[in-house]
């Protein structure tokens, strides 16, 4: 089953086993939901902070020393159990190993999903050639099929021939 990455574990916060998370996904740390960490489940029992700098405790992390042992681990989700997202979205993790292609042309694999300030970009390696940013804008991305893991994409829209 592929997992979602929610967070990690990061320094702790008071005294009750709470901590701050880094590199957080604030949509998958719900107070209530279930994550792996280290590989073993774990409740969600409260969540504060904001969204950008969220401090959640686990059931089982009731002290501070707990919490510093967990620090840096990572907080996943299981896909399955991920919150449903609106039609033309996914998680960075359906669309990182995607083969891309124009059409009937073979183009490279999504190496990763990247924010840039304007929108988000497809890290597409190439062999043989230069590594190739594609926007997710509907001009540049015809179609995305996660299940069979391939995107289409318009070569052209891009300047590349």
């Amino acid at each position: 089953m592929p997992q979602l990455h929610a967070g990690r574990v990061g320094r702790p916060h008071g005294l009750d086993g709470s901590f701050h998370v880094t590199q957080p996904r604030a949509a998958l740390l719900d107070a209530g939901s279930t994550l792996l960490v280290g590989g073993r489940e774990e409740e969600i029992v409260r969540r504060a902070g904001t969204d950008a700098h969220p401090i959640v405790r686990l059931a089982s992390c009731a002290t501070r020393a707990q919490a510093e042992a967990l620090r840096g681990a990572d907080l996943l989700v299981p896909a399955d159990r991920a919150p449903a997202l609106e039609e033309d979205e996914w998680w960075p993790e359906q669309l990182e190993g995607c083969a891309v292609h124009d059409g009937g042309r073979e183009v490279g694999v999504v190496r990763e999903l990247r924010a840039l300030p304007s929108c988000e970009v497809l890290h597409v390696t190439r062999e043989g050639r230069e590594e190739l940013l594609v926007p997710l804008i509907r001009d540049a991305v015809r179609s995305v099929d996660v299940e069979a893991k391939r995107i289409d994409v318009d070569l052209e829209f891009l300047g590349e021939t």
